[in-house]
């Protein structure tokens, strides 16, 4: 069926009217930042296909991206590195994230839905949602535009570090990454606290 804006409307009985939706990509990949969106949607406004992004194909992901950007009312991204999920943990550095992708929106959100994720930092009244990508219409939204922005970052990845392949495989632990990682050991862009880098490192 999709997903659909009944906990944006939810929201809205209760008075709120500036609703975000937010979401993340890249909590488990070996190598990479882990990327956060915040979108606001038009009331009534759903694009064709829009759907959990894992469930799109790349192109379809691409043109929703484009549509969501145009009509959206307001959107940002916010990300952590590497260094910072080793430092922080990554459900510390997806909060950071988070946190980025909310001060950089150009309109102050009065209430968040979260795919499963609660912000204790954050003072916005909030609701996360367990599968939020697949019931939430705002953060289904707010996951296509994380996973593109991070994916073209990982296309990044591939030009400074084209031995591990990462537009491919986009850091998550492949066969394939997984045998490039042993064959030149871990890069700058991987998660040295994530177990296959460090039993690289070990070694």
């Amino acid at each position: 069926m999709g997903p659909t804006d009944f906990f944006e409307q939810a929201a809205r009985a209760r008075g709120f009217r500036r609703i975000a939706g937010l979401d993340e990509a890249g909590r488990g990949p070996l190598a990479g930042p882990v990327v956060a969106a915040i979108v606001i949607l038009p009331r009534g406004w759903s694009p064709d296909l829009l759907d959990d992004c894992k469930l799109l194909s790349e192109q379809q992901r691409q043109t929703l991206y484009e549509a969501i950007t145009v009509r959206a009312f307001a959107w940002s991204v916010g990300m952590a590195s590497e260094q910072e999920i080793d430092e922080l943990n990554i459900l510390g550095a997806t909060r950071l994230a988070s946190c980025r992708a909310i001060e950089h929106l150009s309109i102050t959100p009065d209430y968040l839905l979260l795919d499963a994720l609660h912000l204790p930092t954050v003072s916005v009244p909030q609701r996360p949602v367990i599968k939020g990508d697949q019931l939430c219409l705002s953060i289904a939204a707010a996951s296509i535009l994380a996973k593109v922005s991070r994916d073209r970052m990982m296309s990044t990845y591939h030009k400074r570090f084209p031995q591990y392949q990462f537009h491919l495989h986009k850091g998550y632990a492949t066969p394939e990454h997984l045998k490039r990682l042993h064959q030149f050991g871990p890069c700058p862009g991987h998660r040295r606290s994530f177990r296959p880098v460090q039993a690289c490192l070990d070694a």
